[in-house]
């Protein structure tokens, strides 16, 4: 498998390092890669004790990523549990479905001992999750003794050591739980119902309500504005809006008014009236024109005043 592989790539490494870490099998979980694919994963994990799932083991696949461990795998059960689904990748926070909380330092080891502990946690729905009843879980608990893996071969009876009261978890172990416990933690705190909203409420700071008071305020008097500038178009012609022209208006509305500013620098009551403007330019063309008039008057007058000197 060496000779397959591109033994600089930072996956290829980690892998190899955790598959020689993790080659012989312990009394709680064993996992190794396919002889043919080394971004494939078989594990065998056993049930947690005091639980509905005690006295059974376990079997899935790992899915690495070629991206790893910069990126999550993605875990999929094989054997009938009553948590998880068989054949489907599972949602957990260690998974392919939440990258986001996805770390590198996390392992496979992590993951092992993390699936033991989220598998007595309820499933709320999400993607993969059972909830069977503990009656159900307990007899597929004694079934899954007698699954056996078509891909690697791997028999559940044989497949972890078995269970000493001598046995101390080792170092690896000790630092896998740790982290364990995060995933747990953050997978609680993901899946927890959000805050009340008497609780938040509370937690809302005056600037806050300060904030939102003048929203709502400033949305009051659009909505006065709409219903204004709405009546003033239906009063001409006593004709209700069509349903365009209401979301016009609602757009109009919705959208920030600029500050109005005069035109002119003086206010708008000293402005001369508009009548008194027209009635000077009448006043205006009738003098004109009055004018005009009496210069033809006089032309006419001259020249009738020369032709009679003329003829005497």
């Amino acid at each position: 498998m060496e000779n397959k592989y591109n033994l600089k790539s930072p996956a290829v490494k980690r892998l190899m390092k955790e598959a020689a870490e993790l080659r012989e099998p312990t009394e709680h979980y064993h996992a190794q890669p396919l002889e043919d694919n080394l971004f494939e994963w078989h594990f065998s994990v056993r049930g947690p004790p005091d639980s509905e799932f005690d006295g059974g083991v376990y079997h899935g696949r790992i899915v690495l990523p070629p991206e790893y461990p910069m990126k999550p795998p993605s875990i999929i059960l094989l054997t009938p549990n009553g948590r998880f689904e068989v054949g489907k990748k599972i949602c957990l926070s260690i998974s392919g479905h939440h990258p986001e909380t996805w770390q590198p330092s996390w392992s496979i080891r992590t993951a092992l001992i993390a699936i033991i502990g989220f598998m007595p946690t309820k499933g709320e729905g999400a993607i993969g999750s059972l909830d069977y009843t503990p009656e159900e879980r307990r007899a597929l608990a004694k079934k899954s003794q007698d699954f056996c893996c078509e891909a690697c071969g791997c028999t559940m009876r044989t497949a972890l050591l078995s269970l000493t009261s001598n046995s101390n978890p080792s170092l690896g172990d000790q630092q896998a739980t740790e982290l364990a416990r995060q995933i747990n933690f953050k997978a609680e705190s993901s899946t927890s119902s959000k805050p009340s909203a008497s609780q938040a409420a509370a937690s809302e700071t005056p600037e806050a309500s300060a904030s939102e008071e003048w929203e709502v305020s400033a949305a009051a008097a659009s909505t006065e504005q709409v219903d204004a500038h709405q009546s003033e178009e239906a009063a001409p012609g006593s004709r209700p809006l069509s349903p365009r022209q209401r979301r016009a208006a609602q757009q109009q509305s919705q959208q920030p008014q600029p500050a109005r500013r005069p035109a002119f620098p003086f206010p708008a009551a000293t402005r001369p009236p508009q009548e008194a403007g027209h009635a000077g330019s009448a006043v205006l063309i009738v003098v004109l024109t009055l004018a005009l008039a009496a210069l033809i008057f006089r032309r006419v007058y001259l020249a009738n005043e020369y032709k009679f000197d003329y003829e005497l």
